[in-house]
């Protein structure tokens, strides 16, 4: 297994392996944004990148793409059509488990010298790992020995790798789009009467009922709430909008008319919320978060306000705390901008340590094949 070009002979061939929805050829294309997640940065003279596409595909043949994701826990069909780039690649870099598991397993049945290396990176399913039965842990387990790196976005969730799969982790920090959230310097924070709240996101570990608790009917705070999911409480609140938002512009819209944006979240390892995170402290907000999921790797508690699970008492008096205290607030948040800033925690940033370990581990594999050609001299 290794590298099937070298610096003498031609860039690397990297294979960005992303699940189906987000072919950078037909995703915002007329924005021209490149990849989703920023992987596009890591074009070089010395790597060459290529992606996933997403094929066409009618109402049966989806239905039953999506079915066999949902029972296996990876798209296979996707990675089946996308076999051949995966297969040329010299490096496979992977978003998340439901796309590393799938070319793993093509990996596996792969013959012959030059198997592409497999960055795999994992998301969710250290998180549902003890739930899962034990053929499926067997299989998972098998299929992860073919990954020549394995990446997290949280020391919580490496720490788990260790114990769960007896492995090693890099720790990756996610970052987001400086051109969607460009970095809005604070001078002054001063926050309006009531004290207007957000929180915003769709993900399964959101805490909403917290928020709802924390906030309804104190005629302190103005909050709204945007997500799909469904938020049920036994009554309406008066001072509580709850209310999807669509597209960057209304996301931008929110966070423009926010004094504090929360992100309420149920226990987790996967530094849930980050992206919310990362866009509130972009756009100069106060950041209140439960401290939960690894959010610290990110930023320390001096920038970003963090509150225990499932306290919604102390996530109300933070709250109003920072309201109360302009300039105490205005540093937290330029502590944050700062964090974010020394830290590059952009799109740009997460490719940048992609190629960074991608290089080690094309050096690890040129090594070895050294070794092993010298000793069969």
């Amino acid at each position: 297994m290794g590298a099937k070009r070298t610096a003498a002979n031609g860039p690397a061939n990297i294979h960005v392996h992303l699940y189906y929805g987000v072919d950078p050829s037909q995703y915002r294309k007329d924005e021209n944004v490149g990849c989703l997640y920023g992987y596009h940065h890591a074009e070089s003279e010395a790597m060459a990148l290529s992606y996933s596409q997403d094929h066409p595909e009618g109402r049966v043949l989806r239905t039953i793409r999506r079915g066999l994701k949902a029972l296996l826990g990876c798209d296979l069909i996707h990675t089946f059509r996308n076999r051949a780039a995966l297969l040329e690649a010299d490096v496979i870099w992977t978003h998340t488990e439901r796309e590393y598991l799938s070319a793993a397993l093509l990996l596996m049945f792969k013959r012959g010298p030059n198997k592409p290396l497999l960055l795999a990176q994992s998301v969710w399913l250290l998180d549902i790992w003890e739930s899962l039965g034990v053929f499926k842990r067997v299989i998972f387990k098998k299929l992860l020995s073919q990954a020549n790196l394995l990446t997290t976005l949280t020391h919580d969730n490496a720490v788990l790798v260790k114990k769960f799969w007896n492995r090693e982790a890099t720790v990756v920090l996610y970052g987001i789009s400086t051109d969607d959230f460009p970095l809005q310097p604070v001078s002054e924070w001063h926050p309006h009467e009531p004290l207007r709240v957000a929180a915003i996101g769709n993900d399964r570990d959101r805490d909403w009922q917290t928020f709802m608790a924390a906030f309804e009917n104190d005629k302190r705070f103005s909050a709204r709430l945007a997500t799909q999911r469904k938020v049920t409480r036994p009554d309406r609140p008066d001072n509580i909008v709850v209310a999807p938002v669509s597209g960057l512009a209304e996301q931008r819209a929110l966070y423009e008319w926010a004094d504090v944006i929360v992100v309420p979240l149920h226990p987790n390892h996967h530094a849930s919320g980050i992206t919310v995170l990362l866009e509130a402290v972009m756009a100069g907000k106060a950041v209140v978060a439960t401290g939960i999921g690894g959010l610290s790797d990110y930023f320390s508690d001096d920038a970003v306000s963090y509150v225990p699970v499932h306290d919604a008492q102390s996530l109300r008096e933070t709250v109003a705390a920072l309201g109360a205290d302009p300039e105490g607030t205005t540093a937290r948040i330029r502590r944050a901008q700062q964090e974010l800033v020394s830290k590059d925690l952009t799109t740009r940033g997460f490719a940048r340590q992609h190629v960074t370990l991608t290089k080690q581990m094309l050096n690890q594999a040129q090594s070895k094949e050294r070794v092993e050609s010298l000793a069969r001299a």
